[in-house]
């Protein structure tokens, strides 16, 4: 048995917080993204047609995700396959799952799951599904802005649709 000293645990706790404040800078950096993959995107752009799933089914299968992640740090995993509502409210339930995640890591109530693997798993996949929108909207034509993200204005708790403009447009 190893008996750490105090300081060490001290150390070991503002670790894990610091891994929960990376999730929500993540979850933040979720938001940002998808809000300039989702602007100004033409009314037709939810059913575009060009390459397997349509936007729409993406981002409801991104509130899925959102919601399973939350499920998951709550101790109760669940899953479901959403059918996909209208283009505004899918975008609608997209941003409220993400706040209703934030808000739990921001709470002092306990992770169920390892921060890692909720950033491996639903968080890294949303992700994905980003750019799987913004490739779509280049090939229906209606391409979104090229942006440097590293200098993106991206903050811990922001995680609604109304971001701020980019920093430094490519």
């Amino acid at each position: 048995m190893v008996i750490l000293p105090r300081a060490s645990v001290l150390r070991y706790s503002f670790h894990m917080s610091d891994k929960r404040l990376l999730l929500r800078h993540a979850l933040a950096t979720l938001a940002y993204r998808t809000s300039r993959a989702l602007e100004n995107a033409p009314l037709n752009f939810a059913n575009f047609n060009g390459a397997g799933r349509h936007p729409v089914q993406i981002l409801a299968h991104m509130g899925d995700l959102l919601d399973w992640a939350l499920s998951l740090a709550q101790g109760n995993s669940t899953w479901h396959n959403s059918q996909p509502l209208s283009w505004h409210h899918e975008q609608q339930r997209f941003f409220d799952a993400l706040a209703a995640f934030d808000a739990f890591l921001a709470s002092s109530a306990p992770l169920y799951a390892p921060v890692d693997r909720l950033l491996q798993g639903p968080i890294a996949d949303a992700l994905t599904h980003t750019g799987q929108l913004a490739m779509l909207r280049r090939l229906a034509g209606s391409p979104t802005r090229g942006e440097d993200f590293y200098a993106a204005a991206v903050q811990v708790g922001q995680v609604g649709p109304i971001q701020p403009a980019p920093a430094k447009v490519i």
